[in-house]
């Protein structure tokens, strides 16, 4: 089943009148800070995993650099 243009525009119309405004401002205030820090956790561990798996040899060059 896919949704038309006038489906998705009629549930964010009736998301607005059952939450309001603010509200549902509030939520991608939210939602848009909980991806970012996922995001920075993510790239964290990714570069943790790097530096773990990194032979011993490209370390100490880094370290002359």
């Amino acid at each position: 089943m896919r949704f038309g243009i006038w489906e998705i525009i009629l549930i964010i119309v009736l998301v607005l009148i059952v939450f309001g405004g603010t509200k549902l401002a509030g939520v991608g205030k939210s939602l848009g800070k909980g991806i970012r820090e996922f995001k920075e956790e993510v790239h964290a561990d990714d570069e943790k995993e790097k530096a773990e798996t990194e032979p011993e040899s490209e370390k100490k060059e880094d370290e002359e650099k």
